[in-house]
């Protein structure tokens, strides 16, 4: 079975930018089975202490980012003391450009993040991506910048999210034989609509990855080949009926794949 690795975001904000930069760096070692937690708004040593005990008892990799040097440096401390395994992202960064700007960071939490306009589109693609994620509610089809469609274990809500942080909103359905696709994507416009495609090979690697990971037995209909001929078959005229584009995932990063999404939607290719 393949190791799970445990990763904690530590933030005095939001978080979502350091999260970006773990996934990122992460695919780098091709697929990995990792856990990301949020610890969003960590303002004080209390909640410090608790996230490193926390991280101790569940063998966690830490990764902070607390521009406020008291706490930056409380939280290397403790986590040494504790033997806990950490990055500090943004210590590093503030002290180069420091060097740079010759002056004083101002050390207050959440700069990044005044609430402009650019903001509030941000936060509302995200908690967009959460509303119509998996085909929950087909109205959000017709509302969406840009929809995905796949079968289960295309990375539709990796890359909802995404897409999301880059302030797009995004629907994501799965398509299943046995499930009639909903009729709005029929009646939305073809070119925001992306087929996530992939092998027969490469989905029965994933599939029985996540039976693994499951506890359950290799020999499921859910990762049986017959099975994901029919659902990519399925998948197939699905797309052609649409008239969207379809994008092959089979050994893409959902990095990769959202800038071929952008790239496409740009008019680019």
């Amino acid at each position: 079975m393949k190791n799970r690795y445990l990763i904690y975001i530590v933030s005095d904000s939001l978080g979502e930018t350091a999260e970006s930069v773990v996934r990122a760096a992460a695919s780098q070692f091709g697929q990995m089975e990792i856990e990301v937690e949020q610890f969003s708004f960590v303002r004080n040593t209390d909640k410090i202490d608790q996230v490193i005990l926390s991280a101790k008892m569940n063998h966690a990799f830490v990764v902070f980012t607390l521009v406020m040097s008291k706490l930056s440096r409380y939280f290397a401390v403790k986590a040494r003391e504790a033997g806990v395994p950490y990055v500090d992202l943004m210590s590093g960064m503030v002290t180069g450009l420091s060097t740079l700007f010759k002056k004083k960071p101002l050390g207050e939490p959440g700069l990044s993040h005044q609430l402009d306009e650019d903001y509030f589109r941000k936060i509302e693609a995200i908690e967009f991506a959460v509303r119509y994620d998996d085909g929950k509610d087909p109205r959000g089809i017709l509302r969406a910048d840009i929809v995905l469609i796949g079968v289960s274990r295309t990375s539709k809500t990796p890359l909802s999210q995404f897409l999301a942080i880059k302030k797009y909103k995004v629907a994501n359905v799965p398509i299943v034989p046995e499930v009639r696709p909903p009729e709005e994507l029929f009646q939305m416009d073809p070119d925001r609509c992306f087929g996530l495609k992939i092998s027969p090979e490469r989905l029965n690697s994933i599939r029985m990855e996540r039976l693994a990971a499951l506890g359950l037995e290799a020999a499921a209909n859910y990762a049986n080949m017959t099975r994901i001929h029919e659902e990519l078959h399925y998948f197939d005229r699905v797309v052609k009926k649409i008239g969207c584009k379809a994008i092959d995932v089979s050994q893409r990063a959902v990095e990769e794949t959202a800038n071929e999404i952008l790239k496409r939607m740009a008019g680019a290719v």
